[in-house]
């Protein structure tokens, strides 16, 4: 009985001490909330037009290679004319040059998300652009980026085979900049194309 009180009391002078060792151990801070980071998804579920077609876009936006040797006949086919759905004479941008230095490039205004683009030929000729590659960028200063497909090679977008049918392309995923450049890689009897860009309305920058 004796020894078995003995072992009681060692057991609990045990006790005691551990818990005054680990009351003396210093106590750390709960971890902080790790912060939330915002990235874009592969794919925008849900797109809005720029403002091509409804003329949101303003002319000042919109800008081409070669655009100051624009004139007589070729000043109604400037690059503010590249309007999906435009009609009438001057119902595209007709690139002066046709060869693989040419491009129509859209100033966005300030960085957003653009998921896809929208393309047509020329409204009275059977004139179109057949494909084309993208690059963007989210400062004036920056060079240009290629968009990439999954191998890591620029991108190349199938357009129109005809002069009304709309085509369209998403890109997933999106790319996120200011400034737009549509490069033609292909073309039925000339560079000619009207067009709308595609905003992704989730935020994903």
């Amino acid at each position: 009985m004796a020894g078995r009180r003995a072992a009681l009391l060692l057991l609990l002078l045990l006790l005691t001490a551990l818990t005054s060792v680990h009351s003396q151990e210093p106590k750390l801070p709960p971890p902080s909330p790790q912060p939330q980071l915002d990235t874009c998804m592969p794919e925008c579920p849900y797109h809005r037009a720029l403002g091509f077609e409804s003329g949101s876009v303003t002319s000042d936006q919109i800008s081409c290679s070669n655009q100051d040797q624009y004139s007589g006949w070729y000043s109604s086919w400037l690059p503010p004319k590249a309007r999906l759905n435009n009609q009438g004479f001057g119902c595209a941008w007709l690139s002066k040059f046709n060869d693989l230095h040419q491009w129509i490039q859209i100033d966005l205004k300030e960085v957003q998300v653009m998921s896809g683009i929208l393309s047509q030929g020329r409204c009275d000729a059977d004139e179109w652009v057949t494909k084309y590659s993208i690059q963007y960028r989210s400062v004036e200063t920056l060079n240009w980026i290629y968009y990439k497909d999954q191998t890591g090679n620029n991108r190349v977008f199938y357009g129109n085979s005809d002069r009304s049918s709309t085509v369209q392309n998403l890109l997933r995923p999106p790319i996120v900049a200011r400034y737009v450049r549509l490069l033609p890689l292909g073309w039925h009897t000339r560079i000619a194309l009207r067009m709308e860009l595609l905003m992704c309305m989730n935020k994903c920058y």
